[in-house]
């Protein structure tokens, strides 16, 4: 069954939906310099003044921008980097799904056949939040294995090491999964050791990507859909929009990513719109409708309300 959905122009005046459309490939390809810049000014906060709060703060704040890398995938996977999509694809696939380990081209249609059937029947990332609530001791446990590397183990390294134990019984995805997985961290640890921070591909952007990316995503995942549905023919409660504060916005949900239920609501608006957007319906009267929390404290208290 598709999802319900909203025609815009009932919602906004022409110019107004003309505005919130509107791809600039300066924004968009500038999201993409900003996630590696901030990845490289963490490194070098660290490299600067070596200490184990440094070393913190670069693994938090590579790992957000891991995360950042994934979400701007997914705004490559709407054609919202660019305009042209030659441009939006290559950049979209090798600099920010390569070296977090996804692929544009395989990520694409399994999203937008999310988009189609947003908590329905056929979504693929239903079950990412159909047994939530949780008990908080349950949590605890899945947090604990994000941040332990166990989660990155199952998910990316115990794959890996199957394609390279036996390439030849894996199947031609797997293998390709892995030759991108392996082609994107020997680029980029050729990039750290040439900034003369090889050590800091493994202590820091390895590890990041191990413990706090997956830590991360996980929230992301229940902050976006988790408990936020009792209607799935309602169209403005098929997800959830988050309030972050600047701290949540640098190291849990980058790139406007917590306006979810505007993304849903109008899948074609690009991530830096999202905002004005939310504005926009707010200045109408419509955000009531919404299902909207503030701050990511109140998302787990509402996915972890599970009694044991």
């Amino acid at each position: 069954m598709a999802a319900p959905t909203i025609d815009p122009k009932t919602i906004f005046t022409p110019q107004e939906w003309e505005d919130l459309r509107r791809r600039n490939d300066w924004i968009g390809l500038g999201l993409v310099a900003h996630a590696w810049a901030l990845i490289g000014l963490a490194v070098a906060l660290f490299a600067l003044a070596p200490n184990p709060l440094t070393w913190l703060i670069a693994v938090m704040v590579v790992g957000a921008r891991q995360l950042g890398l994934a979400i701007l995938m997914h705004e490559a996977a709407h054609g919202g980097l660019s305009k042209h999509q030659k441009l939006n694809d290559f950049v979209g696939h090798w600099l920010c799904g390569v070296p977090v380990g996804a692929s544009l081209h395989r990520y694409r249609p399994y999203h937008l056949g999310h988009h189609r059937h947003t908590q329905q029947a056929e979504d693929p990332d239903l079950g990412l939040a159909a047994h939530f609530p949780i008990t908080k001791a349950s949590y605890r446990r899945k947090l604990l294995r994000d941040l332990t590397g166990q989660t990155f183990f199952k998910q990316t390294l115990a794959p890996l090491m199957g394609v390279l134990a036996a390439p030849a019984q894996a199947s031609s995805q797997a293998r390709q999964a892995a030759t991108t997985y392996l082609a994107g961290q020997v680029g980029i640890f050729i990039v750290f050791l040439a900034a003369g921070q090889g050590w800091a591909f493994l202590s820091i952007w390895l590890f990041a990507q191990a413990t706090w990316y997956p830590a991360v995503t996980r929230l992301r995942n229940i902050g976006e859909h988790a408990c936020a549905t009792p209607d799935p023919s309602d169209p403005w409660k098929l997800a959830r929009t988050t309030h972050a504060n600047p701290l949540e916005r640098l190291l849990i949900a980058p790139y406007w990513v917590h306006f979810h239920a505007e993304h849903h609501l109008w899948m074609y608006i690009p991530c830096y719109r999202l905002e004005a957007t939310h504005k926009l319906l707010k200045a109408k009267g419509l955000t009531e409708k919404m299902e909207i929390k503030q701050g990511y404290g109140q998302i787990l208290a509402l996915a972890t309300a599970r009694q044991a």
